[in-house]
């Protein structure tokens, strides 16, 4: 599988070429990318997500099936719900993407953080990548994801100081329940899991979401 990557040419009209020239990248190719240079080309490519590694590899995603979407939806309007009702922090969805402490920019499928902790950066930090930790995070596996990548993931969020994490599976039917100093709790088939004391009183029905059933 390869990564499309089209760059501007700034030759235009001098030639019989096309303005912009395509390059393949194989997924075994590591693309590097500055740090500084990361937000200015996720604002040039929307229709992508994008990622940053913490020692500068880029992550290509593509733009999420039909049924992910409409199963990452459920979970962030169920979630924003609960947030609206409950006004104890920030709900945010799977563009959102947040620069944790060892430099990686990573934006989980759903995620929230603590309204004193978001209050407490300023309005410049929010506009771009906020330099902070969500209290919780959400990966929704698709059909094309390595579970051994994800599970990669969530421990990674953890060991940034995510309090709660939730790798939702629904080729297999489990929800991964990743908490510090825990191990990792797995549900097999659940018909909800809960948010105990990260998201107090948010129980997630996982109707539509882990089962095909809406």
């Amino acid at each position: 599988m390869t990564t499309t990557i089209e760059r501007e040419r700034t030759d235009v009209g001098t030639g019989p070429e096309p303005p912009h020239a395509t390059l393949l990248i194989p997924r075994d190719v590591r693309l590097m990318v500055a740090h500084e240079d990361f937000e200015r080309l996720c604002a040039a490519n929307r229709d992508l997500r994008l990622e940053l590694k913490a020692g500068g590899e880029l992550v290509v995603m593509s733009p999420a099936a039909s049924d992910s979407s409409r199963r990452n939806h459920l979970l962030n309007g169920r979630l924003m719900i609960w947030n609206e009702a409950a006004k104890l922090g920030v709900a945010f969805d799977s563009s959102a993407g947040f620069t944790l402490p060892d430099g990686s920019v990573l934006g989980p499928d759903a995620s929230w953080i603590r309204r004193d902790r978001w209050d407490s950066l300023g309005p410049d930090d929010r506009d771009g990548f906020a330099r902070i930790v969500p209290d919780f995070v959400a990966e929704l596996r698709s059909p094309s994801d390595s579970l051994q990548k994800v599970r990669e993931k969530m421990r990674g969020y953890l060991s940034q100081g995510v309090r709660l994490g939730w790798l939702i599976d629904p080729r297999s039917k489990i929800v991964e329940v990743y908490r510090p100093g825990r191990d990792v709790e797995t549900l097999t088939a659940p018909k909800q899991v809960s948010g105990g004391d990260v998201l107090p009183g948010f129980t997630l029905d996982l109707a539509g979401i882990l089962h095909d059933e809406a």
